[in-house]
């Protein structure tokens, strides 16, 4: 009798240790990046099906990763900065969107674990509809003070830093706008110098800031950021 009781405890160790290996070999599995196909980066994208005067319909694709078994594809207006997310288990996906509109978007590899995951590189587009002689810049994406963060001044002073990109590549200027309300109020505009932008502004200790940058080309096409929040300590 205590043999057979000792036979079914090595038994049942065995099988646990083997689920317990098969669980941390799974858990324990690298997701490749996907690589991003198309729409190409920083250019207008003129394949899309134009479905009435506002939208058309664009196909996305990237390379497969190897270990995933699923994708998120993540799609951001930048004009109103909200993002639209598609499951799919191919790596290619047909997606209908608002035409002569900045988009951002990138794709998440998704393990057999949901846990594992590993995200592309973020790309920008231009969805073209009605033909267009001179694309708006890109909207800037502010970079620091990042919202809601606290930033402590140098000499009253702080940097506000952002990127901005142009299909056409003619950035002239950006408006600065900085205060403790709304970002209504302009404080000052820089010439476009590089992708990276930054400039000093003075600012007063433990106060709010609103901030954003409008970016203006040649033509006088504008983009705005969007308003970012900060705090002085």
């Amino acid at each position: 009798m205590r043999n057979y009781i000792f036979l079914f405890c090595f038994l049942l160790y065995n099988c646990s240790s083997d689920s317990s290996d098969e669980q941390a070999i799974s858990q324990s599995i690298d997701i490749e990046s996907p690589s991003l196909a198309a729409p190409k980066n920083n250019e207008a994208c003129l394949d899309g099906l134009i479905v009435n005067e506002t939208l058309s319909k664009i196909f996305f694709s990237w390379t497969p990763s190897i270990n995933a078994v699923s994708y998120n594809l993540n799609i951001k207006n930048l004009n109103n900065q909200q993002t639209q997310q598609f499951n799919v288990s191919s790596s290619f996906k047909e997606v209908t969107l608002n035409s002569s509109t900045p988009y951002s978007w990138y794709v998440t590899a998704v393990g057999e674990n949901p846990t594992s995951q590993s995200d592309s590189d973020t790309w920008k587009f231009y969805l073209v509809g009605e033909p267009i002689v001179n694309y708006s810049p890109f909207p800037p994406e502010l970079l620091s003070p990042r919202s809601a963060s606290t930033v402590t001044a140098i000499d009253g002073e702080i940097i506000l830093k952002w990127d901005c990109s142009d299909i056409d590549e003619d950035l002239n200027s950006y408006e600065i706008y900085l205060d403790t309300r709304d970002a209504s109020t302009p404080v000052k505009k820089i010439d476009h110098v590089s992708t990276t932008s930054e400039t000093n502004v003075t600012v007063k200790n433990n106060t709010i800031y609103f901030w954003k940058v409008i970016a203006e080309d040649k033509n006088g096409n504008k983009s705005d950021s969007g308003v970012y929040t900060f705090i002085t300590s």
